[in-house]
Order: C-alpha cells, then structure tokens, then sequence
C-alpha cells in the first residue's frame, strides 16, 4: 500500500553557532564527536545524541525502503523552534532551515514533501516566511503546541491560522516546551507525561477558543495521535456540560463536534489505541506517521498500521490516502 510518513525529523548536518552570531541565547549547534554521530549542544548543554539519518537522505532512503515508506513529510526538530529568541534572529534561524528542506525535497521530489518552521512569536515574520516556503513548495509548516506559553487560541497565533487557511497549507502541531517539565525532569517525564499532555492543551484551546469555528478549512494534524486528548474525551465534554461558565466562554459547540474536523498521526503505540481512535475520528482523519528517527518513535515505521487488525481500506487510508488529503495532493 501506498505510504506517507507524515511525521519525521531533520536537520542539516552542519549549523551555523548562532549563539556566537547572534550574541546571546542557547540555539543548538551541532557536535559531531564520532562517526554518524553527533550531539545537539543547547548552551553548554548536550541536549541529545543524534544519528547519521537525522540528516544523511541517503541513509533515510535506505531506512524508507525497508520500512516500506514511498514517502516522508519532513519539519526540523522541535528544539529548533527558537520562539524564544528575537523575532528577526528566529527568522533567520527558520529560513536556514527551511533553505535545507527545500534543497532535500527539490533533489528528491519523489521521496520527500517539505513542512516549513517559522517564527511564530511575531506573527508577521511568521506569516512572511509561510508565505515564502508556499511559494517554493512545501506543503504547509509545522508549530509548537504553545508559543512561549501562550495558548493556540490567542489572537495573533489564530491570525497565523488564518493565512495558512488561506495559502491551504497543512499544520503539524508538534508538542514542545512541556509544561510543569521543570518539575519532572525523572523518569523521562517530560516526554512521557508532558508530551501527550501538551497536544491535549493544544486541542482543547483551539476548540474551545473557537480556531475551528472561525476557520472550518483550517487543515490541522496534532502529533503523537492527538496526545491525551482523545482518550479523556469524556472528562473534557462532561467539563464543558457540568461547568460552561468556565469551558464554553468563547465558543459554546460540545467538544465531540470537532471529532473528525482535523487529523492525527498513528503514531499511538498500541492495537487497542488505534482501534480507540479509528472509532472516535475515522480512519480517513488518521495518517501514518513514525516520528522517525527518535528511540520513542516508532520502531518500525508503519508497523502498527499494517499489523493492526482493521480493514484493509482502513490500513489504505492511514498509510496514505489520508495524508494526500492533508496535503493537498495527487
């Protein structure tokens, strides 16, 4: 069957120091220590260890061939975000990057499709460079499941939302910047705990901040299965049921209507989980998707979808006629 990865990562394999350049702040910079190894040093911090397919497409060809992937939808890592650093810097950040994808995929058009990152704490920057990376085809651009803590409804991020509505571009919303991390740096908490729980305050603040309503063609994939969101469904309606004068302020539509209005990857790491969400949002709202190539990735991208025991028009959509919507694409 035909397959997409909608949710992999990379990076080039050389990075300016843009701390040095820039002056100030801990942008990461790559430390190749070994051979197909380096380390993403954050300040004086090694942040993690990446390996040779983080940004040898060789390499990822190889590993796409034996995972059965015809195709990966490629976005920078999350840490590269910058949303913290002055808007013009984060630009220049964003377009190094975004320079890289396009170079990847207009080399091997056949293989990848390019999602932009751009800088979303100025709103008008961020616009720009949609704009710019649209116009040289990608297929839409990834963001943060918070900008500097501040949640997906604001007016500046919704305005963001409405000029990719415009350029129809596809929106991966990636969880970053846990929140309550400083709190829970055992035990990989962060990632364990925080990840599921960002992509849960992302959808809840753009359902119940009225995103949807106000722009129905909006085309939105929330990471890792939609985190913890679909599967406390239930709490989130009773919420708006029991208490509306403190959940429906802004937008007085039940939570469940939105079921099937934006996409999630599969990357939910359990049979009965996928059953779960075919069920709540239809496999047809549901893409493959690996977060390759990261240790809580998928082992084997793909794997879950075509062992699951579903249909096999439901394995078809997931592995790729889903993401063809998602991305406007043939």
């Amino acid at each position: 069957m035909f397959t997409i990865d909608t949710h992999t990562h990379i990076i080039p394999k050389e990075i300016p120091d843009f701390a040095k350049k820039f002056g100030y702040g801990d942008f990461i910079r790559l430390e190749h220590h070994e051979k197909g190894k380096a380390w993403m040093i954050q300040g004086n911090k090694r942040f993690r260890q990446i390996e040779e397919n983080c940004w040898n497409e060789g390499l990822r060809m190889q590993e796409m061939q034996q995972h059965q992937a015809d195709m990966q939808v490629i976005c920078t890592i999350p840490v590269m975000f910058s949303y913290w650093a002055q808007a013009k810097d984060a630009l220049e950040v964003s377009v190094f990057l975004n320079d890289h994808i396009a170079e990847v995929v207009n080399k091997y058009p056949q293989q990848f499709i390019g999602l932009a990152t751009v800088p979303m704490q100025d709103t008008k920057l961020a616009i720009q460079e949609l704009e710019r990376c649209m116009k040289v085809g990608f297929k839409g651009v990834q963001i943060g499941s918070n900008v500097n803590d501040k949640n997906l409804n604001e007016p500046e991020i919704v305005e963001f939302f409405a000029a990719c509505e415009s350029l129809n571009a596809a929106v991966l919303i990636h969880p970053w910047q846990m929140m309550g991390q400083e709190h829970m740096s055992k035990y990989w908490l962060p990632w364990l705990v925080g990840m599921p729980a960002e992509i849960s305050r992302a959808i809840c603040s753009m359902i119940f901040g009225g995103v949807f309503e106000k722009h129905p063609d909006l085309k939105v994939c929330f990471a890792h299965g939609g985190g913890s969101f679909l599967p406390t469904i239930g709490r989130i309606e009773h919420g708006w049921d029991c208490r509306p004068d403190l959940v429906a302020i802004d937008n007085p539509e039940n939570p469940k209507k939105y079921l099937g209005k934006f996409w999630v990857d599969s990357h939910v790491c359990d049979h009965k989980m996928l059953q779960y969400v075919i069920d709540l949002v239809g496999a047809d709202k549901i893409m493959q998707g690996s977060d390759y190539p990261f240790p809580l990735g998928e082992a084997v991208p793909g794997e879950l979808v075509r062992s699951a025991p579903i249909t096999d028009t439901e394995k078809r959509k997931i592995l790729g006629d889903s993401a063809k919507a998602w991305l406007g694409i043939n």
